[in-house]
């Protein structure tokens, strides 16, 4: 059996953490540079809000109904999300991470030891409640396909937040009453497929021959979709592992890592650029080291404004590949700076960077140049890298440093955001992962 485990509008329900005073009122959280609506509590989904919506045209209707705003805070949400998964690792006997907001429990053979897992399920919710005050919901059923399904059937408000797909009985009801785009690995295209075909609900799937799915779904994809839906568990578990505390992914389920970010405003000026890159390249290839993999494949991207009227594309790449991977980031920032001197042209105006890495593999496994990249060589490097992980950890982010990120300070020689920083002008602190930013009682 496995449980799936959603926190309800997460990125909502971490501000209201930290403002109590915001229970039962309409809160949003904007995206990267204030851009959009990426998460709405009910009370706003209620007003009609939507997901995406940009956020200068709702606006006013934001504050007609006094909605009250909030810039996104990635740190808050990954350190709470570290937080939720830590309780669950005690409630399971394994715990798969897949996403910042949802979690799959290894619910096999709990019922030897909880045998109504109904209400094992309520006090998983009620536990993560009490122990981070984020609302969840559970669906809980002998696969992940069907577990999905039995969580988003879950209520999100009352004192019964889990459903419970045991048996035949149980989920082909459930099936029947929900369209056939909601079940887990169909999509936007294959749900059109499909209703073109005239299967409109998941139910009218699941009865088709296995061969069918096989033949019209991708393949093995549409036979493992099958499967699921019979109650035959066919989808991977990639286990997450805890080490010092640190949330650890199966290394099976990381393929890549990412760094992006929108400017406040349009950037033009090498110099600028070139920092946000080197900024972008180091929070990458903290994320590799944190993750024990290294890369031997950084992209650069670059992006103009998506709705200029000119033509051509908005977005471009540059590929540079290393002749050994590695999770150093010195070495990083200089293959992502060729990338962007490739890139950039003077005349045109940037509105978002970013900096890939692919091709990863575990660490300590390279292959050695015959000419350069000695062991003596590898080690220093590792060595130097540990230490400024150690000293960022102890001390705070980015404490030590490449000077190619930058120094910004202002007049009297404080920190300050950089040029090409995206707006955020509604950011809560940090109250988690920032000693200036923690509550203090009194």
């Amino acid at each position: 059996m496995y449980a799936l485990v959603d926190c309800n509008n997460f990125y909502a329900s971490c501000e209201r953490v930290f403002a109590p005073q915001l229970e039962g009122k309409p809160v949003v959280v904007l995206s990267n540079n204030d851009g959009c609506l990426i998460s709405r509590s009910q009370e706003a989904k209620d007003l009609g809000l939507k997901m995406g919506e940009p956020y200068h045209l709702v606006r006013p209707l934001l504050e007609q109904h006094r909605v009250q705003v909030f810039s996104s805070n990635y740190a808050l949400y990954g350190d709470m999300s570290r937080r939720v998964v830590q309780v669950l690792s005690g409630l399971a006997g394994g715990v798969d991470v897949y996403s910042i907001d949802e979690a799959f429990l290894d619910f096999g053979g709990m019922n030897l030891l909880e045998p109504d897992l109904l209400t094992y399920g309520q006090r998983v919710h009620e536990t993560v409640l009490q122990h981070t005050g984020i609302p969840t919901c559970v669906g809980i059923a002998p696969t992940k396909t069907l577990a999905k399904l039995a969580n988003r059937l879950a209520p999100k408000t009352g004192p019964c937040r889990t459903v419970l797909l045991a048996t035949p009985a149980d989920w082909e009801p459930a099936l029947a009453r929900v369209p056939v785009g909601i079940i887990w690995g169909v999509g936007r295209r294959y749900a059109r497929k499909l209703n073109e075909m005239g299967i409109m609900t998941g139910l009218e799937l699941a009865q088709l021959p296995e061969h069918w799915l096989r033949r019209h779904l991708g393949g093995v994809v549409g036979q493992r979709l099958w499967r699921e839906l019979h109650g035959q568990p066919c989808l991977e578990w990639n286990p997450t592992e805890w080490d010092d505390d640190q949330l650890q992914p199966g290394l099976a389920s990381r393929h890549s890592v990412t760094c992006t970010r929108s400017f406040g405003r349009p950037q033009q000026q090498e110099a600028v650029l070139a920092e946000a890159v080197a900024t972008f390249a180091t929070k990458a290839a903290e994320k590799l080291r944190r993750y024990g993999m290294a890369t031997h494949l950084v992209t650069v991207i670059l992006g103009t404004d998506r709705f200029a009227p000119a033509a051509g594309p908005k977005t471009h790449t540059a590929v540079i590949s290393l002749a050994t991977s590695t999770n150093d980031t010195t070495i990083l920032i200089k293959a992502a700076l060729q990338g962007l001197r490739q890139l950039r042209r003077s005349d045109v105006a940037y509105n978002r960077a970013g900096v890939l890495l692919t091709g990863l593999e575990p660490e300590g496994q390279a292959q050695l140049g015959l000419f350069s990249n000695t062991a003596p060589d590898h080690q220093r490097s590792q060595q130097l890298m540990q230490a400024m992980d150690t000293l960022n950890t102890r001390f705070g982010r980015q404490l030590v440093r490449s000077a190619a990120t930058g120094n910004a300070k202002n007049a009297v020689g404080q920190p300050q955001s950089p040029v090409w920083a995206g707006r955020s002008a509604h950011r809560s602190p940090c109250y988690t992962t920032g000693w200036d930013d923690m509550w203090q009682v009194r």
